[in-house]
């Protein structure tokens, strides 16, 4: 079974972007951010993603992948 890898983490260091100041740029709470950039989101809105590619100037493939596990 595959998996969707989030690769915020790695936008966010190529901006040089903190979390606290994408999360006050985005309209959304630190914990909530942190949650999608660890890849424990079970889900997230176009809007947050939109505003995420807008903020660091990406596009969503940037911050998604998918990935099949091998077990």
């Amino acid at each position: 079974m595959g998996k969707i890898i989030v690769n915020l983490d790695v936008m966010m260091a190529r901006r040089k972007m903190s979390l606290g100041e994408l999360a006050e740029r985005i309209d959304l709470t630190p914990t909530n951010l942190s949650i999608l950039k660890t890849g424990k989101a079970r889900a997230v809105r176009f809007t947050t993603l939109e505003a995420i590619c807008r903020e660091l100037q990406c596009q969503p493939g940037d911050l998604l992948e998918y990935s099949e596990e091998d077990e």
